[in-house]
């Protein structure tokens, strides 16, 4: 495990972009007609500005520039996202399909976080929750598209 201080920035840094991915991902995701989806993406986009203002404190509390953009695969998963939406606004499983694949690159981003950096009690504790959170979030998607319950008729 790296324990230096620009690692600890590094990493706090990606988990800013991976948020930055989920808030826009979520924001393209809730232009559904659904309001149930509607309110749930729009709750974890919310969550995920939360998140993403919590790293920023944290990385500005070690010296560090928070980063401000999105990550790479963000770019395309987002870019994607809105071309699926712009198709087929009114498919919930496809959306939800979109959504739990944007969670699963999130879940692997924290993941890889927590294996393999030395963090503080306070940062450790921090980013558990948030992971935790983002694994409740994955779950409820795939739970959501599984059940069909958004299926259009």
């Amino acid at each position: 495990m790296e324990n230096s201080k620009e690692n600890v920035i590094e990493k706090l840094n990606s988990l800013i972009e991976i948020n930055n991915d989920r808030i826009d991902g979520y924001e393209k995701a809730a232009v559904t007609e659904n309001d149930e989806l509607k309110s749930f993406f729009e709750e974890q986009a919310g969550a995920s500005l939360r998140f993403r203002n919590e790293l920023v404190d944290a990385v500005v509390t070690l010296d560090g520039r928070p980063a401000e953009g999105t990550t790479t695969s963000g770019k395309v998963y987002r870019a994607w996202m809105a071309f699926k939406t712009s198709l087929t606004g009114k498919d919930a499983q496809g959306i939800l399909n979109s959504c739990e694949f944007g969670e699963d690159a999130a879940l692997e981003a924290y993941e890889e976080v927590l294996s393999t950096t030395t963090l503080s009690a306070n940062l450790s504790s921090m980013i558990k929750r948030q992971h935790e959170a983002i694994e409740q979030a994955h779950d409820k998607v795939k739970s959501m598209r599984d059940s069909h319950v958004f299926e259009e008729k």
